[in-house]
């Protein structure tokens, strides 16, 4: 089966590049004929002279970093994108989510629905659709939802997985807050699940763990990509009998995103380190098992600076009002595991009734894939996607912040003029209002 990466604005069609890059390289490392086909049919096709294409549709009302995609993927001699498979105006959405959703998005939608639709038709078999966007600018939020609607109204029965890269709390545009909680209010009713990754973390991670120090765009997308890689590439699942999972995007959504009301997934992934560390390290399964379960306790998104008496741990005041927890509360896990010796790795820990909500037992709410190839040239790694409280606290802090401007009138002017009203803010607030409120109860007994 065939997943189709849509590319939504610069944040998308940047990490987008780095994604590519990291799962074809993954693919083609040492002797792995039976992973690299089902990874390169999974999201690349192939022309006749055997060049290796992205499954991928590029969208920015912007043309530079299209074009600098394109130049970089022909120039590399690896892979490359379709050029017919871009689409680019000359006038950017100004960071405002309105232009993107009620105008640039609705003007362009037939030429961009022609192209989704040639990218799907080189599928044998379409899986569904991984759409990449920021939620802080104009085109990644506002055309990527109305795309997302878009994909929802033409292919119904596929599934939809936004991947949405979360802004800086220290700001990126001064309307960031408008335009996530409007992208959330109107993602959560078209997607099947919801990805985020934090800006923030991904800084962290590049400085304390990887020691960069002039950190750049392309180092953060690195580690989203990474990341990203480590839960997409093929993986045998307790329902596969020893073949790849040809469902990657169903599964996982089955596993994970099992109510509508519960969407948001976020991620750990260890080890993360420098590359002159990485043959120096000596990896064990029960260490690395149990450092993510206590990350997933702690709510903590890196793997240093963590108490490993597995008490409960440090949350901020804000989300132990909310949740009326010091524990990250579960509803759902899954635990990807790949490399050397992964079938004797003992995931126990992780059955534990005490990580999730009281509304599903562990055995449905636990999952785990394996896979005995490396990735990326770590010997083992370990990825954790979790449903669980994790998000509340970056959420709500941008609620609050969108509602403080609200409140004082800010900037609305230049949402309504693109056709945005204020009963449509209201909506959206009480929409993301609500799923705060939702992810909050996780913990409660019912």
């Amino acid at each position: 089966m065939s997943v189709v990466t849509v590319q939504l604005g610069q944040c998308g069609n940047q990490v987008g590049l780095e994604l590519f890059d990291t799962l074809y390289n993954d693919a083609q490392a040492g002797q792995r004929k039976t992973y690299a086909t089902a990874s390169c049919g999974r999201f690349f096709h192939q022309t006749e002279h055997g060049e290796h294409v992205a499954r991928a549709v590029l969208i920015d009302m912007e043309p530079k970093v299209i074009k600098q995609n394109f130049s970089k993927t022909a120039k590399s001699g690896k892979w490359k994108y379709d050029n017919a498979s871009g689409f680019n105006q000359r006038q950017g959405t100004g960071n405002n989510w309105a232009n993107g959703f009620c105008i640039q998005g609705p003007r362009h939608r037939e030429a961009v629905e022609d192209i989704l639709r040639r990218e799907v038709e080189r599928c044998d078999r379409l899986h569904g659709f991984l759409a990449l966007m920021s939620v802080a600018g104009g085109t990644g939020s506002g055309v990527g939802t109305h795309v997302t609607q878009c994909l929802r109204d033409v292919y119904p029965k596929s599934f939809i997985v936004n991947h949405l890269i979360w802004p800086y709390r220290t700001g990126e545009v001064i309307v960031q807050n408008y335009n996530s909680v409007l992208t959330l209010g109107h993602l959560y009713q078209l997607s099947d699940g919801l990805l985020v990754h934090e800006n923030d973390t991904a800084h962290r991670i590049c400085s304390q763990l990887l020691h960069i120090k002039d950190i750049s765009i392309a180092d953060i997308n690195k580690v989203i990509a990474h990341q990203l890689g480590t839960v997409l590439q093929p993986a045998l699942t307790a329902d596969s009998n020893g073949v790849y999972s040809t469902n990657p995007l169903g599964e996982f959504v089955s596993a994970l995103a099992c109510h509508p009301e519960y969407k948001l997934l976020s991620m750990s992934t260890i080890p993360q380190m420098t590359s002159s560390s990485i043959a120096f390290t000596d990896f064990r399964w029960p260490a690395l098992i149990k450092h993510l379960r206590q990350m997933l306790i702690s709510n903590s998104k890196m793997e240093e600076g963590i108490d490993w008496q597995l008490r409960p741990l440090a949350v901020s005041e804000r989300t132990r009002s909310l949740t009326g927890s010091n524990v990250n509360t579960s509803l759902a896990n899954l635990l990807i595991l790949r490399g050397k010796d992964v079938f004797s790795a003992e995931t126990g820990i992780f059955d534990d009734a005490a990580l999730y909500s009281s509304w599903l037992s562990p055995k449905d709410a636990f999952k785990i894939w394996k896979c005995p190839v490396s990735f990326n040239k770590y010997e083992k790694t370990a990825t954790l996607v979790s449903n669980s409280q994790a998000l509340i606290e970056p959420l709500d802090n941008m609620v609050r912040k969108a509602w403080s401007m609200f409140a004082a009138r800010a900037y609305i002017h230049q949402y309504t003029k693109f056709g945005i009203s204020e009963e449509d803010f209201l909506e959206s607030f009480t929409f993301t209002e609500q799923i705060i409120s939702s992810y909050s109860q996780l913990g409660c007994n019912v």
